[in-house]
């Protein structure tokens, strides 16, 4: 069973930064695309970032000088550093995962979402 799990949101004020951590757990053969989705009530989910397992990255205009994503193979994980918060950043953070199981077919996963709150 594969999961993931993601931490580090919270409260910040304008201006600041916050770092979310997602580790992917289980019975996991290979990870390839891993990203960052953001919801805020009445919207839709959007693609704040993206990372290959080459590592190519993508971005959001909204967030690109600001956020940055990385991630370490070795430990199933992703990162998005962001920096110089405003308070439209304001939303659930969701990872992502395209994984292949060692068990089942290759799918789509998502964590639970983490909250982030940007105000002064």
């Amino acid at each position: 069973q594969v999961q993931l799990v993601e931490s580090g949101g919270g409260s910040v004020q304008p201006g600041g930064s916050l770092r979310l951590s997602c580790v992917a757990s289980g019975s996991i053969l290979t990870i390839y695309t891993m990203n960052w989705y953001r919801q805020t009530p009445g919207k839709q989910r959007e693609l704040v970032a993206g990372i290959r397992s080459g590592g190519s990255r993508n971005y959001a205009d909204s967030v690109k000088g600001r956020f940055t994503i990385s991630r370490d193979n070795a430990k199933n994980t992703v990162y998005l550093q962001m920096n110089s918060l405003e308070p439209e950043d304001t939303a659930v953070y969701y990872c992502n995962a395209d994984i292949l199981p060692r068990l089942g077919s290759r799918g789509d996963y998502w964590g639970q979402g983490t909250q982030v709150f940007v105000s002064s």
